[in-house]
């Protein structure tokens, strides 16, 4: 009997990264125990309701500290959702424009959900093009074109 032993090496190439990870979607049904929800008062619309009910919701995720992420996961997300993380890694994300506690927690949930798809989309590379002779051609031709037009502007000495 013959045994095959095969390594996997990873990477630390981020869009290597990527493509292993886009097998596995993350929502926030995944990650639902490692959120944390808080309420309080909203500034956004809704007249005196807004003195009364505290319909903003506060969105928490500890990226570093989730069990439910791998850390290749956890790296991506920390990469790509920076600027939405504080120094502890700890993701905010709050709502305040519906009336109520509900819409608000969708519209929370759904900005998670994006956020993750975003963090995890990858990235379209981009190619270097060569102008074409035409073009450079056409553009030659202007300034011909601009520089006679100047020199008959000219007084004679």
């Amino acid at each position: 009997m013959v045994h095959l032993t095969f390594r996997l090496t990873l990477t630390t190439n981020f869009e290597t990264l990527i493509e292993i990870m886009n097998s596995r979607t993350i929502t926030a049904s995944l990650l639902f125990h490692e959120l944390d929800f808080t309420a309080s008062r909203s500034s956004g619309p809704g007249g005196q309701n807004v003195n009364k009910v505290n319909s903003k919701i506060g969105l928490k995720f500890d990226v570093i500290h989730s069990q439910i992420l791998s850390e290749e996961e956890k790296a991506i997300i920390l990469k790509n959702l920076s600027g939405h993380l504080t120094k502890e890694g700890v993701l905010m994300i709050s709502s305040q424009h519906k009336r109520s506690q509900l819409e608000n927690k969708q519209a929370v949930i759904e900005k998670l959900e994006r956020m993750m798809a975003k963090a995890f989309e990858k990235k379209k590379v981009r190619k270097a093009t060569k102008v074409s002779k035409s073009a450079t051609q056409k553009r030659i031709n202007t300034k011909k074109l601009h520089a006679e037009k100047k020199k008959w502007r000219q007084k004679p000495e």
